[in-house]
């Protein structure tokens, strides 16, 4: 029987759940160097390296599985369940996982880190220092040394589920308590902690969709951009307000399901509400990090050059690169990050717009690899979220739209008008900030109702669609 690839995503199951995306940090960066920037490259060069390194899916005997299980919760795992699944539904590099039920009849997902993974990723780890710091050697333009910096940060946590499960639940908290009006449209499995270890992490079995099988989306009642823009504001609210953000948001790893509330909206489409899966990559920006972040979004939003360059250099670009870094942000040339049309960074994944991207690729080579070099780990995490945001809205849209930078324009903003009022130290700088906060929200709703008037046309012509 065929089992889930999560590292490449390919499936052949008995029937669905919430599979979870378990990769090494190396292979897990190496993705983020190569295969996320998909339209940088050759496509022959993508496909070549998606068959040859996110295919290889290892599977842990059952008898190896039990040794684990004795090792961490001291039985077997048809002592310690009512029912245990010895066939795993899902494996990738770092784990596999199970289907089992309580002896109080829940169904449950049992994640089990593969035997001798420490050993493994320690030995995998060597491997890949040595060839980074052999390329720097002979070819000092090439120089990833900060790659090993960030595996060194990473590994030791993704090796750890008890991190995961705590990062599960911070994240969740997070939402209830500063951004309560999206909360109950974000979901992450309940933890079982007196079934869980480091090497063992068993939670709430979840049914959904994966976030680009549309087809069986649009079967629940969910409309693809109904879902886009809960996706761009969830991940918008963790990068600009909460400051602890998910790294890892590809289709894999974000489920959908319709609200169990039943709330529709005035079209009849049902609200949906995204599970989020595999925690254990996860990144804390620290104040000043979220604020310049934040700023620099908003800027890049509302076309601001001189902001751009303002909050470029502060996170690290310099006053040499803020154009480059303007660009790798938004996947969009210059001349376009700073056009006053609305729909400036929309990126539709055209022919055409797909050669110019690599074309500048090849041409400013040296001078990403210089960029990548200058900033800050936490965003060059951040860009890997972006591209994982950005294919999983390519996949619901087929391309980007005008409602994912409205929202990103809208929560950066609100971010950065809260810090400016609780930095506020006299009446005149709040009234300032007032100020700024009403001419800002009557842009936003001008923007707002052309949105409007734009989605109401589609709107009309997908439910036409939706009833042939």
């Amino acid at each position: 029987m065929n089992i889930r690839c999560v590292d490449c995503g390919r499936e052949a199951l008995r029937g669905r759940w919430s599979s979870m995306k378990f990769t090494s940090g190396q292979q897990r960066n190496f993705e983020t160097c190569v295969l996320r920037m998909e339209y940088l490259v050759p496509q022959e060069y993508v496909i070549t390296l998606r068959e040859s390194m996110l295919n290889r899916c290892p599977v842990s005997s059952y008898e190896q599985i039990c040794e684990v299980f004795k090792r961490e919760l001291g039985d077997t795992p048809e002592n310690i369940f009512a029912e245990f699944d010895p066939i795993p539904i899902a494996s990738a590099s770092l784990a596999q996982v199970h289907v089992a039920h309580t002896h109080d009849g829940q169904k449950v997902a049992v994640k089990v880190q593969h035997a001798h993974m420490t050993e493994t990723a320690a030995a995998d780890h060597a491997t890949v220092e040595l060839v980074v710091n052999t390329l720097h050697r002979f070819f000092p333009s090439f120089d990833y040394r900060w790659l090993i910096d960030e595996i060194n940060d990473s590994l030791p946590k993704e090796l750890d589920f008890l991190v995961e499960a705590k990062n599960s639940e911070k994240c969740v908290e997070n939402f209830r308590k500063l951004s309560p009006h999206v909360a109950n449209y974000v979901y992450a499995p309940k933890v079982y902690w007196n079934l869980s270890t480091s090497k063992l992490l068993t939670m709430e079995f979840m049914d959904g969709a994966h976030i680009n099988d549309i087809k069986t989306i649009r079967k629940l009642g969910i409309h693809p951009h109904e879902l886009s823009k809960l996706v761009s504001q969830t991940f918008a609210e963790m990068m600009f307000k909460h400051g602890f953000v998910h790294c890892d948001p590809h289709s894999a790893n974000l489920l959908v399901r319709p609200m169990p509330s039943g709330k529709r909206n005035i079209l009849g489409w049902r609200k949906p509400q995204l599970i989020l899966l595999d925690h254990g990559l996860y990144k804390e920006l620290d104040f000043d990090t979220r604020t310049n972040y934040a700023s620099l979004w908003k800027a890049l939003v509302f076309s601001d050059v001189s902001a751009i360059k303002e909050y470029s250099a502060k996170l690290g670009a310099g006053e040499d690169l803020y154009v480059l870094f303007a660009g790798v942000l938004t996947m969009r040339p210059w001349k376009r990050v700073v056009d006053q049309s609305l729909d400036h960074l929309v990126f539709n994944g055209t022919e055409s717009e797909i050669s110019e991207l690599q074309m500048y690729a090849s041409e400013y080579f040296h001078q990403i690899s210089e960029l990548l070099r200058r900033l800050p780990r936490v965003i060059l995490l951040m860009l890997k979220t972006n591209d994982c945001l950005r294919a999983v809205n390519n996949s619901l849209l087929q391309g980007s739209s005008l409602d994912t930078f409205f929202i990103i324009g809208k929560i950066s903003s609100e971010a950065v008008i809260d810090v400016k009022m609780s930095q506020s130290k006299s009446l005149l700088s709040w009234l300032n900030v007032r100020l700024e906060k009403i001419l800002l929200e009557v842009r936003l709703w001008g923007i707002q109702i052309v949105l409007w008037i734009y989605q109401i046309r589609k709107a009309l012509s997908w439910s036409d669609q939706g009833l042939v």
